[in-house]
């Protein structure tokens, strides 16, 4: 949304909460150059390039000016209508009225807006109840932090089952940050464990710090370990489903969206957008939909499975080895981007066989079995993406460190050398 009035008309066809996100943006200073992916931002917003980052000008207090004036007009649009409150207004589509006489264009001419004002319900919320949300009653609150409390007080391992279903969202989470409150990240992989069976809700494990570890036995909804930070997320079917799991959907749509650390073993397919934005977490998957790796900036993808169209578009780090038996790959990928390799180097060979092991180890499946026991055959049939920016740096920093730099010195010098802008 972009005024008061955007928010207004909003809340008239029914809307409860409101979104912003490109106007806010340019408050702080954003120009719309449209290279967010290429790190070159020339204001400083959208780049990990310190001399640029020198170049940001954006105040809080930009966007907090930005949203009074927003709240400003929506008030005195309120006061026109006669409301005193938004919750008064949301759903009176009855106060809209379509523009008539308006010169546009074939395609907005065709629309039929009627349609939107009509059979529309006002919402009130008198009610002082409907925004509680039951935190209490979740099992983050009400069943794992006072059996892990006594563990996490002493520092030991625990491990525990409990049942679940769809209406368990981001089951985890708030174990989670009391985890990461107390320890931050030095805990050891698989400190505390929780191992789940039914079907997961959305936002399954979100966020999920170092050393916590959940393991589901089932299937799991959309945003699937959204923003992993660090833990383990390991879901396959159950064993005695009559389905075979590399054929069947196992977890939803923008599963480890904004992943950052951590690993997570899937014994089964994803939905769409599969790891959009990871920035440094391994993940398994036995295949994925549409825009796989989307954004990706770090971190190993395996795909063992078809992928969707729109594979790895705009992906500027990290590196994907994909099963490819019917060699269509290149058919989804815009290789002007990224490479697509045939795995030859011993240092990629013996990653992804580390990969598979553990994946095998943390789900038994099938698929992974069977390419492990015939690892020389299937190995002609993997493909290695990686962007192409990302293998010359990578190369750059080799030969730095080579050199005499360190680790993090030849990082710096190897970006700058890309970017000397």
């Amino acid at each position: 949304l972009m005024s008061g009035r955007d928010v207004a008309i909003a809340a008239l066809l029914g809307a409860e909460e409101f979104g912003f996100a490109t106007a806010p943006l340019v408050t702080m200073g954003c120009r719309m150059m449209r290279v967010c992916n290429l790190d070159t931002c020339p204001f400083g917003v959208a780049t990990q390039n310190e001399e640029l980052r020198g170049r940001f000008k954006g105040k809080a207090e930009n966007v907090m000016n930005f949203m009074l004036f927003i709240a400003e007009e929506l008030r005195e649009i309120m006061a026109r209508l006669g409301y005193r409150t938004l919750d008064e207004m949301i759903g009176h589509a009855d106060r809209l009225k379509i523009r008539e006489n308006v010169e546009v264009n074939s395609r907005a001419g065709s629309l039929h807006l009627e349609e939107l004002l009509m059979n529309i319900q006002p919402i009130c919320h008198d009610d002082a109840e409907s925004y509680d949300f039951k935190l209490e009653e979740t099992q983050d609150v009400a069943k794992l932090l006072p059996e892990f409390m006594p563990y996490l007080n002493s520092k030991k391992p625990y491990e525990t089952t409990i049942k679940i279903s769809s209406t368990d969202r981001t089951l985890g989470t708030i174990l989670g940050s009391e985890i990461t409150r107390r320890f931050k990240n030095s805990l050891k992989e698989d400190t505390y464990v929780v191992n789940c069976i039914g079907g997961a809700g959305q936002s399954f494990g979100a966020f999920l710090p170092k050393g916590l570890t959940l393991k589901c036995t089932g299937d799991a909804n959309d945003y699937f370990g959204k923003g992993l930070s660090g833990g383990k997320l390991v879901i396959a079917p159950d064993p005695r489903s009559p389905f075979k799991a590399a054929d069947n959907v196992v977890i939803g749509n923008v599963a480890l969206y904004g992943a950052t650390d951590g690993k997570a073993f899937i014994n089964g397919k994803a939905g769409e957008r599969f790891c959009v934005r990871n920035s440094g977490a391994t993940a398994v998957v036995e295949g994925c939909g549409d825009h796989g790796l989307e954004y990706m900036t770090g971190g190993y993808a395996v795909i063992l499975g078809k992928t969707g169209k729109n594979f790895a578009a705009g992906m500027s780090g990290g590196i994907a080895y994909v099963l490819d038996v019917e060699h269509s790959l290149y058919r989804s990928i815009n290789q002007e981007l990224v490479s697509m390799e045939a795995l030859e180097a011993k240092q990629d060979i013996e990653k992804l066989h580390e990969i598979l092991e553990e994946h095998y180890r943390e789900t038994h499946s099938e698929l992974a079995r069977e390419i492990l026991d015939h690892f020389d055959d299937y190995l002609i049939h993997f493909k290695k993406i990686i962007p192409n920016d990302f293998k010359k740096i990578r190369q750059d920093m080799k030969d730095l460190e080579d050199k005499g730099f360190t680790p993090a010195e030849a990082s710096l010098k190897a970006f700058r050398m890309a970017h000397p802008e």
